[in-house]
């Protein structure tokens, strides 16, 4: 058990927080925020080969919510924010060894980005993520609150990784090494992207959607207990399904449902590597 666990689960239990109890509270809450950051507490881990969120963690995270006051940022320029006290946007130096390309991007104390990592503008990370080694975030990209994002991924431009602070024991959504995640593409509700996967443009995975593996003729769900997974190196497309019965069938319509149409080959690695050039 870590440290600031007891802590922290007690603070969030406590219906009112004043005086000496909410100093203690904010004192806590800090601690934990700067973990975040370096990336020593995650909201979310891999045990025994399955994610497993650290439900105490995003109770810290909401916590910092409650102990924060609105407070003014920005100056008198054109681009000024009012927002919690405890989440201050993260400044960065040279010696972290990260790259965040001037443009209107903006990433949250409490949230890891480790060296190496590439942000264009705009972009936003959230509190409670992790995004790991040599990872490019391009740009409009967001990455939620909580969201786990592996090493040497590439998010393309207005992708989206949702997060998942609440329920605190929900599925985290995670994406695990090298993996691809083309342009507009989005990735919610505790959906699982296992290593070497590649998303198509456009390709959309959350709890509700199945998704079709033509290659291994399986259909992948999630379940009441087990988020959606997409296996190791799957390339995975936007398509279709014909409604079969009713109106939607009389009327010739289908419904969108993602497509697993190939595993990554040789040919399929030339061309994400081309992505090392803007690197």
């Amino acid at each position: 058990m870590h440290k600031l666990q007891t802590a922290i689960e007690q603070h969030y239990a406590s219906g009112g927080l004043t005086g000496e109890t909410l100093v203690q509270a904010k004192a806590v809450f800090q601690e934990l925020r700067e973990a975040l950051t370096r990336g020593e507490v995650r909201s979310a881990e891999k045990i025994n080969g399955r994610w497993q969120a650290n439900a105490w963690v995003k109770q810290g995270i909401l916590l910092g919510f409650r102990v924060g006051d609105l407070v003014e940022s920005g100056g008198n320029g054109p681009l000024s924010f009012v927002d919690k006290s405890t989440y201050p946007a993260r400044q960065f130096k040279i010696e972290d060894k990260i790259r965040v390309v001037p443009g209107g991007s903006s990433i949250r104390t409490g949230a890891y980005i480790a060296p190496g990592v590439i942000c264009m503008p705009p972009m936003y990370v959230n509190v409670g993520a992790y995004i790991d080694e040599g990872t490019m975030i391009d740009s409009h990209a967001l990455v939620g609150s909580c969201a786990q994002v592996g090493k040497r991924v590439h998010l393309s431009a207005a992708a989206q990784v949702g997060g998942v602070l609440e329920p605190v024991n929900a599925s985290p959504v995670v994406i695990e090494d090298d993996v691809l995640v083309g342009g507009n593409c989005g990735i919610y509700e505790g959906t699982q992207v296992r290593q070497g996967a590649v998303l198509g443009s456009g390709v959309i995975l959350t709890r509700a959607t199945p998704v079709y593996d033509i290659v291994r003729e399986q259909i992948y769900r999630a379940t009441a207990d087990q988020p959606l997974v997409i296996p190791e190196n799957a390339v995975v497309v936007p398509g279709s399904r014909a409604i079969r019965k009713g109106k939607g069938a009389d009327w010739g319509l289908s419904v969108y449902t993602p497509l697993i149409v190939k595993y990554r080959d040789e040919k399929t690695q030339s061309s994400i590597e081309l992505e090392e050039l803007l690197r």
